[in-house]
């Protein structure tokens, strides 16, 4: 098993910086939620992480060892992200087979027979090529590429895409079945937070090309939470935490809060409840984000 760290890493397109001074380190044996809103920067990041896309600034390694331009390193890294239905050259008239077998002839320890397991359980005709294949369907291959390649460290950038309820469900009881029996390293970037968050080991929020935070995911939600009531209850019963997203309707008050540590007490005058990742994560990134 490898370790992935990426220090200082900027990524600037122009004048506009996209990525700025992320420090990162991806250990082994862990599932990661990948978090963040539309251009905070998530798929530039696993771009460069994974050396399809070179940063302006700073270093990635796996193992000690770069990974740009080292195969070696790579092929122990599988990124699987949205398959382009057009390319340069006009329509991906590839066929399933065709790229799953290019994918196999790329990745050391790719699994066949999972592969083929995995596109009965999707419903996945070989034979369709890539252009004629539904967001779902293109969302269920990147999926098979990602779990066939038996990769230590296996990246999926928005694996649910298009999918329905059912190969939702599929994939997460993938990944964990997955997880409990080789204990490989998963990084999944998601916008449907809530409904992975039970995945996540360990979660990583980024905004505005930052990073907000890498913690555990129990650790972290044991201490947030949202108290409401009066408003200058509230006010007191926040004062000296951090603060996000504060609501008022009428004399009545409600605010998301970080404690350093679980446990924390705001008194008897407020309603205290615990906080899921979901929303925690929208009052972290809605605009008016202060401190009491």
């Amino acid at each position: 098993m490898a370790t992935l760290s990426g220090k200082n890493i900027v990524k600037k397109y122009g004048k506009d910086t996209v990525l700025k001074n992320v420090d990162i380190d991806i250990e082994t044996g862990k599932i990661y939620g990948l978090i963040g809103r539309n251009g905070a920067g998530k798929t530039t990041l696993l771009s460069i992480l994974t050396a399809q896309n070179p940063a302006t600034e700073g270093t990635v390694t796996l193992d000690g060892q770069p990974v740009w331009e080292n195969e070696e390193a790579l092929s122990h890294i599988c990124y699987s992200r949205e398959i382009p239905q057009l390319t340069l050259f006009g329509p991906n008239t590839l066929k399933v087979k065709q790229y799953l077998n290019i994918a196999k002839a790329f990745y050391k320890n790719w699994d066949q027979e999972y592969a083929d397991e995995l596109t009965k359980l999707f419903n996945i005709n070989i034979k369709k090529r890539i252009n004629k294949l539904s967001k779902g369907m293109l969302s269920a291959v990147t999926i098979i590429v990602a779990m066939a390649s038996k990769a230590d460290i296996t990246i999926l950038d928005e694996p649910v895409a298009g999918l329905d309820v059912v190969a939702r469900e599929q994939f997460y009881k993938l990944v964990i079945d997955e997880y409990a029996a080789t204990g490989r390293t998963f990084i999944i970037s998601t916008h449907i937070i809530e409904e992975a968050a039970n995945l996540f080991e360990k979660v990583i929020m980024i905004d505005d090309g930052q990073l907000v935070l890498e913690e555990n995911t129990e650790h972290l939600l044991s201490r947030a939470y949202r108290v409401s009531g009066e408003a200058e209850a509230v006010n007191s019963a926040v004062d000296g935490f951090k603060v996000y997203n504060p609501e008022s309707l009428g004399n009545h008050k409600a605010v998301t809060v970080l404690s350093n540590e679980p446990g924390a007490k705001f008194g008897e005058n407020v309603q205290v409840e615990p906080v899921q990742l979901q929303n925690l994560f929208y009052a972290m990134c809605v605009d008016g984000r202060k401190e009491a």
